[in-house]
């Protein structure tokens, strides 16, 4: 309190002994008879800007726009009549209906002018954001955009906002302090409005929950201003206003908004400080030369490294772009040669299943290396979700040992399962596809470089890991590519993609997956001798299911005649799918076809005898998702299958959310679509054939 006197006693002695030099403002004949006639002058005062107008302590008001007008009084020898205003709309509205003569603070704008004459910009203040600490991401206006923006009614941040940001949602409130108090209580998302002022509201409001986040391209840029119907008072004012010099502006500021210094250059320990900072200088930039060339030598020999590790890079990724190529193209050349063949009439049974088989088994291939590519796309990029189910771990691996058993017979290869887990661990809960990839990419590359001999599949316990060992007798791997060999791109990689097929991210892929488990891929080998690979990861026992939910449990079918609409734009698609059903032993099916999401809302709407939807997701007009979730409101019980060419653990999950029964991807799998029309046409028992 002593200090506020102190500094306002001072600031009284320095206006009085500064300005009393100044010269009083030299007014017309005209100009004096005026003021000398008119009873009252109104000025309209709204204190509640601090530091440009405000209530001390004392209740008087004070601020930086007081003063300047206090001055300006002084100098064309008038008071004043200033009437305080609790409300700025009213305080607009007298102004335009000439009930008040001059607003003390107010920001121009394109829609004041036509009322207002603007004078004594005294200085720019930002326009700030002010949002909840935990509000993140915003860095201008725009930022704002789907928020609730809150901004006193009708103050120039409220018409310039609307101006020239018509698409943000605004709300609007009496003052600054109703509109924090409204981001703070949740009411609304942001306020825009001066900085000064924003900060002076939050600490005396206490509202530490709230931060400004960034200043904005706009300007609080106030001015004192005049109606317009009165021209005799706009030049008093005028003349009133150009008589202030540029020092006598910046005494008003100084006193408010800044700490007025001695200047550095008059202080007596100045020239001795600026020695001291010259001989240090000196000093450090010897030290900093010194430092900078250490640096630059063991940065030049880091870039020569870097340099040779990216040509490196480059050379084995080119290496397998082109590696790709070649994988693509020869099962395309199978697919499009044999599709061809199958054209001559005069193929026999045998060479026409055969070709068949062919393009089979190469369209399979094609699908295996595209999957590859987009998996190892979707690893690097974190976009893989870990669903940990019930999974019987021996189950799995007997059933991936009937599928490589086969390829291990034509090789002369015994497969061999050694299995030391008692039957009460057999059943764990893991993601089953990611366990069933990475031991299929194991036992895979276990067959393909394995000549004679076997391949042994270990399980057993340690501790808290569940450990199983892949061993061959194969061609080994030699000892400075072990530390490489799960690495995408590197040289082993390659020369065994060259002499044995594939794209060599099969290790990756696995060693990637097997992270995603909580667990981990180690290796030992010796050239012809073999290779083991240990995959270890948590065991985490799962609920024993009941017998009414194993997976041998037979399913009562209902063999009759079902109505599917299968919602599908490509029209390739739509024929492959047509062709599966019409062809399926066991059902006889009425199809329906939408090409786009609409028309499958609108048939499912008009045909209530539909049983099935195989919905694709993306589609013009209404994509799946929609039109699934619109199916669902007006059918909730209508089974609708997803089938799409998106396959990826958030694209099902996607799906399913969106109301989606079960999901198929593309190219749809007979044997698997088969599954699905049991699983989803067994509630339609008790439905008679026709």
């Amino acid at each position: 309190m002593h200090k506020k006197l102190r500094s306002t006693l001072l600031y009284a002695i320095f206006l009085l002994l500064f300005f009393s030099c100044s010269n009083k403002v030299d007014l017309s004949t005209e100009e004096k008879q005026w003021l000398s006639d008119t009873e009252e002058v109104k000025v309209g005062l709204f204190p509640y800007y601090p530091p440009y107008q405000f209530i001390n302590e004392q209740g008087e008001i004070d601020g930086v726009f007081i003063d300047y007008l206090n001055e300006l009084e002084s100098k064309i020898g008038y008071k004043f009549k200033r009437v305080q205003y609790k409300d700025w709309l009213k305080l607009i509205e007298d102004s335009k209906s000439s009930n008040l003569d001059i607003v003390l603070e107010i920001q121009k704008t394109e829609s004041r002018e036509e009322y207002l004459n603007f004078y004594a910009e005294l200085f720019k203040s930002a326009q700030v954001i002010v949002t909840k600490k935990d509000l993140s991401n915003i860095n201008s206006i725009k930022d704002l955009k789907g928020l609730k923006v809150v901004v006193p009614n009708e103050y120039s941040i409220h018409q310039i906002l609307r101006k020239k940001y018509p698409d943000l949602t605004i709300m609007n409130l009496t003052d600054d302090q109703e509109c924090l108090e409204a981001v703070a209580s949740g009411e609304a998302d942001a306020y825009v409005g001066p900085k000064a002022v924003a900060n002076y509201n939050i600490r005396k409001l206490n509202l530490d929950d709230l931060n400004i986040v960034v200043e904005t391209k706009l300007n609080y840029e106030p001015s004192l201003a005049v109606i317009k119907d009165k021209p005799i008072l706009n030049s008093i004012i005028k003349k009133g206003v150009n008589s202030f010099s540029l020092k006598e502006k910046q005494a008003i500021l100084d006193n408010w908004l800044f700490n007025v210094i001695q200047p550095f250059y008059e202080r007596p320990m100045f020239w001795i400080g600026i020695v001291w900072v010259f001989v240090i200088l000196v000093i450090a930039m010897f030290l900093i030369n010194m430092l900078l060339k250490y640096k630059v030598a063991e940065k030049t020999k880091a870039l020569v490294q870097a340099k040779d590790l990216a040509e490196e890079s480059d050379r084995l990724k080119t290496n397998f772009i082109r590696n790709i190529s070649h994988e693509i193209r020869t099962p395309m050349t199978g697919i499009i040669g044999f599709s061809e063949a199958l054209k001559n009439p005069d193929l026999t049974k045998d060479e026409r299943n055969e070709y068949t088989n062919i393009i089979i088994n190469s369209g399979k291939e094609l699908l295996s290396t595209i999957e590859d590519i987009l998996e190892i796309s979707r690893l690097r990029n974190r976009e893989i979700i870990v669903t940990p189910e019930k999974t019987n771990l021996i189950v799995l691996i007997e059933m991936l040992f009937s599928v490589y058993q086969i390829r291990a017979k034509q090789k002369g290869i015994k497969l061999i399962l050694d299995n030391k887990l008692p039957a009460q661990q057999h059943l764990i809960s893991i993601d089953k596809s990611k366990l069933k990839k990475i031991l299929s990419s194991l036992i895979d590359n276990a067959i393909k470089f394995t000549e004679k001999g076997h391949v042994t599949v270990c399980c057993n316990r340690d501790e808290d890991f569940v450990s199983i060992d892949i061993k061959d007798t194969g061609i080994g791997i030699a000892p400075k590519d072990i530390e490489t060999i799960f690495n995408s791109f590197n040289q082993s990689e390659k020369e065994i993609s060259k002499n044995y097929g594939g794209l060599g991210l099969g290790l990756t892929i696995a060693r990637e997956n097997s992270a995603l488990l909580g667990g981990e891929i180690g290796l030992k080998s010796e050239l012809g001798v073999g290779t083991t690979f240990t995959l270890k990861f948590p065991y985490i026992e799962a609920v024993h299911p009941s017998e009414n939910n194993s997976l041998e449990a037979s399913t009562s079918i209902s063999h009759g005649k079902h109505i599917v609409l299968i919602a599908e734009d490509g029209d390739v698609n739509f024929l492959f799918l047509q062709m599966i059903l019409q062809k399926m032993q066991g059902y006889t099916f009425t199809i329906h076809r939408a090409k786009n999401g609409k028309e499958a809302v609108d048939l499912c709407q008009e045909n209530k005898m539909i049983d099935l939807v195989l919905m694709d997701i993306k589609m013009p007009i209404m994509d799946g998702y929609d039109a699934t979730r619109a199916i669902k409101k007006i059918r909730p019980d209508l089974k609708i299958v997803a089938q799409t060419a998106y396959s990826t653990e958030d694209d099902i999950k996607k799906a399913l959310d969106a109301g989606c029964d079960d999901f198929l991807s593309k190219p749809v799998d007979q044997n698997k679509l088969k599954s699905v029309l049991n699983n989803h046409f067994n509630f339609l028992s008790n439905k008679t054939s026709s």
